[in-house]
């Protein structure tokens, strides 16, 4: 069959499948295809890890060894709630300190990767079942920069975030992940940065260095939630609100633990999945990281 006969059958047919796929492919038309790039969900912790060496950010250094350097990052945050869903579209995105009380030295940071204004508009474009907005009113926050920078301290790769629409249920944001397969074709690393166990509220602040020290409750939701992980149940994960107690307390708010969900609806069926970083940390968080690479 010719490529114009063959061109011409398949936008007859729905779009679906592997018409789909490359429809998708086809709005990226600033980059080269690539090999099927990983997914990282990046548990960030405090935003000390930022300039502090230790087992955790070692472990974000090392993780970036692991595939091949990707030529622009997506990174979901949960430091960037809004009314709608939005991509940075700068140059040049600005370092955003996103939090209050600690050490000059943190202040003092900036991770000046370059923004890529092309990247956020064909992304929008890629997503369908909610209007997504290319703005310059934002940059990077620390859910971003503070562990981007320990995969690439360099900062030569371009970063765009992507904000997650506050008004929207697990489902929706589970789904709008999947809208972004065609990326990880193009050689962009599609980031989630949150933590899995976090509430704030009952930090134990005299054990707040403490790692591998959690409350009952805490070790419990890490566990349910790394079994849901790794057995690919991502609909208990997606009903965590139904999950008893110890969920409730783990995600009393949904931002730092919707950016799992962009990540693991991106997640393909020859997929290899792997944690790291697996610990609780003073009392009422945990670290644990997910690491998703395409089959060897």
């Amino acid at each position: 069959m010719e490529r114009k006969q063959f061109l011409k059958i398949l936008s007859l047919l729905p779009l679906t499948g592997a018409a789909m796929k490359l429809n998708a492919l086809n709005k990226l038309t600033s980059m080269d295809s690539t090999e099927l790039m990983p997914l990282l969900f990046l548990g960030h912790g405090s935003p000390m890890n930022a300039i502090e060496d230790n087992e955790f950010t070692r472990n974000f250094h090392d993780i970036s060894t692991k595939f091949e350097r990707p030529k622009a990052i997506l990174c979901v945050s949960a430091h960037w709630e809004t009314r709608g869903t939005f991509l940075t579209a700068m140059d040049q995105p600005p370092t955003i300190h996103d939090f209050g009380g600690f050490p000059k030295a943190l202040y003092d940071v900036q991770y000046p990767a370059p923004g890529s204004p092309q990247l956020a508009k064909e992304t929008s474009q890629l997503i369908g079942s909610t209007k997504a907005d290319v703005t310059q009113k934002w940059g990077l926050d620390h859910g971003a920069w503070s562990v981007i920078k320990h995969l690439y301290p360099n900062a030569d790769i371009p970063v765009i975030e992507m904000s997650i629409d506050y008004t929207k249920d697990p489902e929706f944001h589970y789904n709008l992940g999947r809208e972004l397969a065609a990326l990880r074709r193009k050689g962009v690393l599609i980031i989630g940065s949150g933590n899995l166990v976090h509430n704030l509220r009952m930090v134990d602040w005299e054990n707040m260095n403490t790692i591998g020290y959690g409350f009952d409750w805490a070790v419990e939701a890490k566990t349910k939630m790394n079994d849901w992980i790794l057995s690919g149940d991502h609909k208990a994960l997606m009903q965590y609100k139904q999950q008893g107690k110890a969920l409730q307390l783990a995600i009393p708010t949904p931002d730092h633990f919707l950016p799992l969900l962009y990540v693991l609806g991106l997640k393909e069926g020859k997929d290899e999945i792997s944690l790291f970083n697996d610990k609780t940390m003073a009392g009422s968080l945990s670290m644990t990281s997910v690491f998703i690479k395409p089959e060897n």
